[in-house]
């Protein structure tokens, strides 16, 4: 199975919706760059976790907390436009 699509099924998983409300409410249901409360929010790693003995990425819901921020739709996009995501080898 191609892991990117099955990284996407896992954001339906029940501790990655559990993990996402936690950070919401961290974040006070705010992206932590603009502010914006309404419209859809996003919970975005700041860094990606890759386990290389097994050549699979870290389950989205097994991040430290310090590694997840809330932002909002247009910052999250524009954020991976400009910059890309680092990966962490394990």
């Amino acid at each position: 199975m191609d892991e990117k699509v099955y990284y996407g099924e896992k954001l339906f998983d029940p501790r990655w919706k559990d993990k996402k409300k936690r950070i919401l409410d961290r974040d006070s249901n705010k992206c932590v760059i603009c502010g914006k409360s309404e419209g859809k929010l996003h919970v975005h790693h700041k860094q990606y976790h890759f386990i290389k003995r097994l050549q699979i990425h870290v389950a989205p819901w097994e991040y430290k907390d310090n590694l997840l921020i809330t932002l909002c739709e247009s910052c999250h996009s524009r954020g991976h436009y400009r910059y890309k995501v680092p990966i962490k080898y394990i």
